[in-house]
């Protein structure tokens, strides 16, 4: 017995279809102008560069307030907000530079540290929370900052793994693994944030 199988035709109108595909081109006019592409990655090092400037300013400013207190969590905070936008500017201001670089092993490193560094930089925040939150709640935190380092030192051991297999490998599989392990590790960072952060 076979079923037929009833669809609706669907379908753009003459004039809608010319539209979207007007609008599709003047993206591609775009994304092919290397004067639109310099621009975007110059404005992008000039935005990580105030960022990494202002991280340095507030680390400056503790110091001078409170220099008694050695390296608190706050001061590592923004020492790695200023060191991983710092590295993001310089990648955005010499990128062309950057994705000239062989092998593409090399470069893939280049680009994903300051990813890493991101990570363990909020990572590092969240943990900030945690401790306020347990101590608030007179419970235990001791076994917080030991959690932190297990916790990025496997996150930057699978991501060597990766390099060594991209570099070993010229297949496309490692650079997808590699994308894969960011986004993955963003997602728990966002919901660590969400469980600590929202308290």
């Amino acid at each position: 017995m076979a079923f037929g199988l009833r669809t609706k035709s669907f379908g753009f109108i003459e004039g809608e279809a010319h539209e979207f595909v007007g609008a599709l081109q003047w993206w591609n006019q775009i994304d092919d102008s290397d004067q639109w592409q310099r621009g975007t990655y110059y404005a992008l090092c000039a935005a990580y560069t105030l960022v990494s400037f202002v991280a340095l300013v507030q680390l400056v400013r503790i110091q001078r307030r409170v220099p008694e207190y050695g390296w608190t969590t706050q001061k590592v905070f923004h020492l790695m907000n200023f060191v991983v936008n710092g590295l993001r500017a310089v990648l955005f201001g010499f990128y062309r530079s950057v994705f000239a670089i062989r092998p593409k092993a090399l470069e893939q490193v280049l680009m994903e540290v300051p990813g890493l560094l991101f990570f363990s930089t909020y990572t590092l925040l969240v943990l900030f929370w945690a401790e306020i939150y347990h101590q608030a709640r007179s419970e235990p935190a001791q076994k917080l900052r030991p959690s932190y380092f297990i916790i990025n030192g496997f996150i930057y051991l699978i991501q060597v793994c990766l390099w060594i297999y991209m570099s070993v490998s010229k297949t496309a599989a490692g650079l997808e693994a590699a994308k894969l392990l960011l986004a993955v590790i963003s997602f728990f960072a966002a919901l660590a944030f969400l469980l600590y952060g929202g308290r």
